[in-house]
């Protein structure tokens, strides 16, 4: 893995954002840029990061970790679900498919933990034992698996607000995905989730809950974000004292995991006493060093190679694949 030192190096080169006249109307989202044409979405992974629903700064070599994983995954996966990719033409560029987003984002939990308001533990600690509709168990404690994967499912947030908790009944009553597509949604993201679990346990890795965005394309039901990144998905380091990373409280204290994701970010936050209000503190050069190693630790672990720095998007790659 890099060096802390060549990351601390690179933190002047990241990827603010991007400027490529003629490839389409340009959509700028908190960690991506996205330019439409012809029925193409072209998505460019900066280096943003964002948490508590506000871009919080920038951690080098993200989006290249974001992107290449996700594809990664993809491939993983692909005899489970269909997903937007067309191509994938450079280290921070994907070519997708044009597709209908549905309204609701699906977060799927295999553990209950979690800091802000709409977590499953903060919900569970103020009490709440059907949280999203589903029945909890008395004496849970942080960090615990649950019996089951469960899905939270919300409406898709708008940047500075958080997301609106759901029922899966009340998404089928609202009408916002139609009883069978939901049914199909479900299982989709339930298979995704326990094999994204197996692959993360065999690298050394927890999978704790992860959010997948669906669509459609032609009418059928599509991946179209990216999924199981450090971004989109809650990773633990293992504990080999644990090997199903089972986490009931060791002496009076709740068994706190060590995070592989941006987690770790929000934590330091968290600490210097912000939650997403008011103007932001401003990391410091050694821990944006220190996120950015998670980001490749994770990258590594995963697909067992040691992550390689690419060249930032140029033009010219993307439309070369553009005419293909």
């Amino acid at each position: 893995m890099l060096t802390h030192q060549e990351l601390l190096d690179a933190i002047p080169n990241c990827l603010d954002s991007t400027d490529f006249a003629g490839l389409g109307e340009k959509y700028e989202g908190k960690v991506r840029d996205v330019y439409m044409q012809n029925g193409r979405r072209i998505l460019i992974t900066t280096d943003r990061v964002s948490a508590f629903d506000r871009v919080l700064g920038l951690i080098p070599y993200k989006g290249q970790v974001l992107n290449q994983l996700s594809a990664w995954w993809f491939e993983q996966t692909a005899d489970l679900a269909r997903n937007h990719v067309i191509a994938v033409p450079d280290p921070n560029v994907t070519i997708a498919h044009e597709a209908q987003p549905l309204p609701v984002e699906v977060v799927v939990r295999g553990y209950i933990t979690g800091v802000t308001k709409t977590s499953l533990w903060y919900l569970y600690e103020q009490g709440e034992r059907r949280p999203y509709g589903i029945q909890l168990p008395d004496g849970l404690c942080k960090n615990d698996p649950l019996p089951e994967p469960i899905i939270t499912p919300t409406t898709k947030a708008v940047q500075g607000g958080h997301d609106e908790r759901l029922t899966e009944a009340e998404i089928v009553a609202q009408g916002l995905v139609e009883a069978d597509l939901w049914e199909e949604v479900r299982e989709t993201a339930v298979s995704l989730f326990k094999r994204g679990q197996e692959i993360a346990a065999r690298a050394g890795l927890i999978l704790v809950d992860t959010k997948y965005e669906m669509g459609l394309v032609n009418g059928r039901l599509t991946l179209i974000d990216e999924i199981h990144t450090p971004d989109s998905s809650r990773y633990w380091l293992a504990d080999p004292a644990r090997p199903q990373g089972f986490s009931k409280p060791l002496g009076s204290s709740p068994y706190e995991p060590e995070n592989y994701d941006k987690e770790f970010m929000r934590q330091w936050y968290a600490a210097q006493g912000y939650r997403g209000d008011g103007t932001p503190p401003t990391m410091p050069p050694d821990l944006i060093a220190q996120i950015a190693a998670r980001y490749l630790a994770t990258f590594e672990k995963l697909i067992g190679t040691v992550f390689t720095p690419g060249p930032q998007p140029a033009a010219e790659r993307i439309w070369e694949n553009l005419k293909g």
